[in-house]
């Protein structure tokens, strides 16, 4: 189940920007640019999709 959930842009780590020509995705924990997608072993996933994956489990 964590599968379905765990990528940066769930982690409590991942922080966007909008810039002049776009987005940039930083992962403030390890202190460089990532993709929302990517996943890391570090992940630790925002309350909200605690909760989610707690709904999934009942």
């Amino acid at each position: 189940m964590v599968k379905n959930f765990h990528c940066c842009a769930t982690c409590v780590h991942f922080e966007a920007e909008k810039v002049n020509n776009g987005m940039v995705y930083r992962c403030i924990r390890l202190g460089y640019e990532t993709k929302p997608a990517y996943q890391f072993s570090c992940w630790e996933p925002k309350e909200a999709v605690k909760r989610l994956m707690g709904k999934e489990q009942a």
